[in-house]
C-alpha cells in the first residue's frame, strides 16, 4: 500500500504544478488588475503606471508566474490590496472557521445518510423507502444556495432558533466553554444546510448497493445455510455495501469546497468561501489565486484519500 501512496503523491506533483499555471493564467485573464478600481480616479495616470511597474504587473506572464510560485512555495502568497496584510495571514484567520464548518458538515452528513440509506435499502419498495427516496429526489433537485436561503429564513429570521450571521457572539472570551459553544451554535445551521443536501447522494449510493448486494449468490447461500437475518445484514450485506461510501469520503471533502463558498456568503460566516467571493468582486488577485490553488490542492488530496481509504477497507482492491 505504501508503494501506491508514494506513486500517487509523485503523480500529484505535476498535477499541482499544472493547476498552479491554470490558476495563474485564469486570474490574469480576468478584466483589470490588482490596482483596477482601488485607486482614486483623480490620481495621475503616470503615478498609477509607475505603481504597476513597481509591482511587476507589466512583466510578461511567465515572469510574474515564476515570481508568484517561488514565493508561494515558501508560504508567501503576496499582499492583499484590500485588507493591507499578507495573504497567508489573512487566509489563516479564516481557515479554521471553514475547517470546523466542513468537519461538522461531514459528521452530520454521515449521521443522517447512513441510517437513511440502510433503512431504504433494507426495506426497499416499502412506504418508508418511498419516503426516503422522495427526500433524495427533492435534495437532488434543490440548489444548495436556494435551500440555504430557505433555512436561514425559516430557522433564523422566522423562528429565531439560530443566529443568521457571524461565527461567534460578541464579547465571548476565547478559550472558554461559552466561546466554544457560541462558535458551534453559529456554524450548526450552515453545516446542517449543507449536510441535508450532501446526504442525498450518499443515501442513494448506499441504498442501491444494499439492494444489489442482497441479490448476490453468497447472500442467498448464507440464508440457505440458516444464518439469521441480522447476521446476514451485519456481517455480509452492510460490510460489502459500505465500500463505496468509504471510497466517496474523499470526494465528499472536495464537494464541500463549492458548498462552503455559497453557504458562508448566505450566512455571512467569516470563512474562506466568503473571503473568496468578496476578493473576486474587488479584484484582490493575490487572495483569489491563493484560494483557488488551495481549493484545487484540497480536491487532489481528497481524491488520494478516497483511494487510500478504499484500499484499507478492501485490501483486494489495488489502485494503480
Amino acid at each position: 500500500m505504501w508503494k501506491i501512496i508514494v506513486r500517487r503523491i509523485l503523480i500529484m506533483i505535476p498535477q499541482i504544478f499544472l493547476l498552479s499555471i491554470l490558476v495563474f493564467l485564469m486570474a490574469k485573464a480576468m478584466p483589470g488588475d490588482a490596482l483596477s478600481g482601488m485607486l482614486d480616479p483623480n490620481v495621475d495616470p503616470a503615478a498609477i503606471e509607475a505603481m504597476r511597474e513597481k509591482l511587476g504587473l507589466n512583466d510578461p506572464w511567465y515572469i510574474q508566474y515564476w515570481d508568484w510560485i517561488t514565493k508561494a512555495l515558501q508560504g508567501d502568497f503576496g499582499q492583499s490590496f484590500r485588507f493591507k496584510m499578507p495573504v497567508s495571514e489573512l487566509i489563516g484567520q479564516r481557515l479554521m472557521n471553514t475547517l470546523w464548518l466542513a468537519i461538522v458538515t461531514l459528521i452530520l452528513t454521515y449521521l443522517i445518510a447512513i441510517p437513511l440509506g440502510i433503512t431504504s435499502g433494507r426495506y426497499n419498495d416499502s412506504w418508508l423507502d418511498r419516503l426516503i427516496t422522495g427526500y433524495t429526489y427533492i435534495g437532488f433537485a434543490a440548489p444548495l444556495f436556494i435551500f440555504a436561503l430557505l433555512m436561514v429564513w425559516v430557522f433564523g429570521f422566522h423562528l429565531h432558533w439560530f443566529p443568521t450571521s457571524g461565527s461567534v457572539s460578541p464579547g465571548e472570551v476565547p478559550g472558554t466553554l461559552s466561546h466554544f459553544w457560541s462558535k458551534f451554535y453559529h456554524l450548526l445551521l450552515p453545516a446542517l444546510s449543507m449536510a441535508l443536501i450532501a446526504t442525498v447522494g450518499t443515501v442513494q449510493y448506499l441504498r442501491n448497493e444494499i439492494i444489489d448486494t442482497k441479490q448476490k449468490d453468497f447472500i442467498l447461500t448464507a440464508r440457505a445455510k440458516g444464518a439469521s437475518e441480522s447476521r446476514v445484514y451485519n456481517r455480509h450485506i452492510l460490510r460489502n455495501s459500505l465500500l463505496p461510501i468509504a471510497a466517496f469520503f474523499g470526494y465528499e471533502i472536495t464537494g464541500l469546497i463549492g458548498g462552503t463558498v455559497f453557504v458562508e456568503s448566505i450566512f455571512s460566516y467569516p470563512g474562506m468561501g466568503m473571503l473568496f467571493l468578496s476578493s473576486i468582486t474587488i479584484r484582490d488577485f493575490s487572495v483569489v489565486t491563493a484560494l483557488v490553488l488551495l481549493y484545487g490542492v484540497a480536491a487532489i488530496v481528497g481524491s488520494l484519500l478516497s483511494d487510500i481509504i478504499l484500499s484499507i477497507v478492501d485490501p483486494r482492491i489495488r489502485i494503480k
